[in-house]
């Protein structure tokens, strides 16, 4: 049976990002949240900080204060059997093959991870697109962010713009490192039109590779977990070389 209706697919295609309410059990959720708090306190496995993005809002080097705040615990895949049996969770698979057309595989490059927003020092990320991560016969991949807790616009929850997963973008709307250039009025207008995404604990929100989507820090107390996959279709094949071809 298909995991997603047509109403849900046709969704999907226009406007780049679905939502599926309580697809993960709050059982499963908790359980995750107790593994990321002992990765986090043991420091094992390979980390990003915030300071090494250098967005707006990071700590300005490892060694300033908060500096070794975490941003993502990388390669999730390998670091629980939790998350690598989410990521090849067989509902979302079938969910994945439904939106890509056909059989897919997880993209493990990028994301692939635990995404934490920690109250004192996390940062904006401004608008961009995932593809820039990537590098694959066509842009077609689909992310998965699984919310571990509640997600909001007061804690650094996704926002997005619909449907510009559709859309084609001259060189000069973007800056020197891809994100959407906010000065620009075309691209003011566009942002006017932005959408916020709530999640609640359980959460799957599915978006395009090429929806544009941006996020604040977190102005709450509580730190806010996500987990976070990519998939593309099988038929999809890396350029070869490239770091999408080393996963």
């Amino acid at each position: 049976m298909s995991v997603l209706s047509p109403e849900q697919c046709q969704r999907f295609a226009a406007e780049g990002y679905l939502v599926l309410p309580s697809f993960v059990d709050s059982g499963t959720c908790e359980r995750m949240r107790t593994v990321i708090l002992e990765q986090l306190a043991s420091g094992d496995g390979p980390v990003e900080y915030e300071a090494d993005v250098a967005y707006p809002g990071s700590p300005a080097s490892i060694e300033a204060e908060g500096g070794r705040t975490v941003r993502r615990l990388l390669k999730a895949h390998g670091r629980s059997a939790l998350f690598a049996a989410w990521f090849d969770d067989a509902r979302m698979v079938e969910a994945l093959g439904q939106l890509l057309e056909g059989p897919v595989v997880q993209a493990r490059a990028h994301h692939n991870c635990v995404m934490t927003k920690q109250p004192r020092f996390s940062s904006d990320t401004g608008w961009h697109q995932d593809v820039r991560y990537w590098a694959f016969t066509r842009p077609e991949l689909i992310s998965t962010w699984l919310a571990l807790g509640a997600e909001t616009p007061e804690n650094g929850g996704l926002k997005v713009l619909p449907g510009t997963h559709r859309m084609q973008f001259a060189p000069e709307r973007y800056d020197a490192k891809l994100f959407l250039r906010p000065e620009l009025p075309e691209n003011a207008s566009l942002i006017a039109g932005a959408q916020y995404v709530r999640l609640s604990p359980g959460d799957v929100l599915l978006f395009h590779a090429r929806l544009f989507h941006a996020a604040s820090r977190n102005h709450t107390q509580d730190t806010k977990y996500s987990v976070v996959a990519t998939y593309r279709g099988t038929d999809n094949l890396p350029v070869p070389g490239s770091r999408s071809a080393r996963d």
